[in-house]
């Protein structure tokens, strides 16, 4: 029985690793495992030194936001206060949980009769209930803070070391003499330190405040691990370093673009998203389809020819392509709308529930009992409203990338 079942394990080994399927025609793994210079070449086994340093960057991570991002957001005026809760209502909470979190006037209609209440008191109830499964302020600044230094920093380090390489100026190079191209020090440490940092994010899923978009963003996290994981086995990470450098170079510009509309700051929102709209649409609809796409599938098939993990590299790096397109709309209508309600009157303004419904949450005000609020216009600023891009009701939560390094972009901007 064990025989047959270590028969069965050595069978499901030897397709999982299969040389056919990794490697070119003519390469065997034992090939990859001779002397090399620098680090040698990329072994799957280098994979696990992944899990003590995600393990490491999420302990930077809590005391960076406890010492650096809480202070810092303090400082431009977020508070940290306690969470309001809303009074507790058996037959509304299971409503919310059970039917619907956004009554509808009908609904409204029969609650207020059955319990005796203003309808304009049940609207409130919903409401605060709704923000009182959203994290505070102060924690999605810190989370948001923690992004942008890394994402920054990683960017910055990824610029500095590909400047140097010669792939970066010439492409054909990511295929010159493949797979046999050791790897370097710096080229390592990037691949490990991008891998460990999404591990963190996945680990930390798990202990933060959950989202409305928490599955989207598992997904997201998964996919992006799997993916840097496969090109390092097969050792495609000179071109795997090009692709993870272009999405970075977008991401601090969102979490940036997020840190001010947390502050308020909203004329320096604006601007910041307008710039990472901009890098985003260039990065991913010009660079990315006529660098990356070009040396991929074009330079490699004339120089390396196609093999069965070539064409799912490929075919995936097309599916991201697609996805920037859809990406790309969706951002530009976000902002597109943004700069028109710049143009509208604050009184037709003050009429949006936006950023509000944040203060509502941490202010003790007597909404429940039928006062309507009058934070609408005060929150606005005379400019845009604080969270115009969450009132796109879903659009801002999807636009992530899945593949390379991509950060949870215009994820949950509420």
């Amino acid at each position: 029985m064990a025989t047959a079942a270590a028969g069965a394990l050595g069978l499901l080994w030897g397709w999982l690793w299969s040389e056919r399927f990794w490697l070119p025609q003519n390469v065997s793994w034992a090939d990859l495992e001779g002397p090399a210079d620098g680090y040698g070449y990329p072994r799957a086994r280098h994979m696990l030194s992944v899990f003590p340093l995600a393990a490491g960057v999420f302990s930077v991570r809590l005391l960076f936001e406890r010492f650096i991002a809480k202070p810092c957001a303090l400082h431009v005026g977020i508070e940290d206060s306690v969470l309001y809760r809303v009074e507790s209502n058996d037959t509304l909470e299971k409503v919310f949980i059970s039917i619907t979190k956004y009554p509808d006037e009908k609904r409204l209609e029969g609650l207020s009769k059955q319990l005796d209440w203003d309808v304009r008191k049940i609207q409130c109830w919903f409401r605060h209930r709704r923000n009182q499964d959203k994290p505070p302020t102060l924690t999605k600044f810190s989370e948001s803070m923690w992004r942008l230094t890394f994402y920054l920093c990683v960017f910055c380090y990824g610029i500095r070391f590909l400047w140097l390489t010669p792939w970066f100026w010439d492409t054909r190079q990511c295929w010159q003499n493949y797979p046999y191209q050791p790897l370097s020090r710096e080229l390592y440490y990037y691949y490990i330190m991008e891998l460990a940092f999404y591990w963190s994010l996945m680990f930390s899923q798990f202990i933060d405040v959950k989202r409305k978009d928490f599955l989207i963003m598992f997904v997201h996290h998964l996919a992006t691990i799997g993916l840097i994981t496969f090109s390092y086995i097969n050792n495609m990470v000179r071109v795997g370093t090009l692709v993870m450098c272009l999405h970075d170079s977008s991401d601090f510009l969102l979490e940036a673009a997020k840190l001010a509309n947390y502050a308020k700051y909203q004329r320096l929102c604006d601007t910041l998203f307008v710039i990472f709209s901009a890098v985003f649409m260039v990065t991913r609809l010009g660079i990315y389809p006529l660098w990356i796409l070009n040396t991929t599938l074009f330079e490699s098939w004339e120089m390396i020819g196609p093999y069965p993990s070539w064409w799912l590299f490929n075919g995936l790096l097309l599916v991201l392509q697609v996805l920037h397109v859809i990406w790309s709309y969706l951002i530009a209508r976000i902002a597109f709308k943004a700069l028109i309600r710049g143009k509208v009157s604050k009184d037709d303004r003050s009429d949006v529930e936006s950023s509000s419904e944040e203060e509502d949450e941490t202010t003790h005000t007597n909404n429940l009992s039928g006062r309507s609020s009058s934070n609408g216009a005060n929150c606005v600023n005379g400019h845009m409203t604080g969270s115009h891009w969450a009132e796109e009701h879903g659009t801002c939560k999807a636009v992530g990338n899945p593949l390379f390094g991509a950060s949870p972009h215009l994820q949950s901007c509420d």
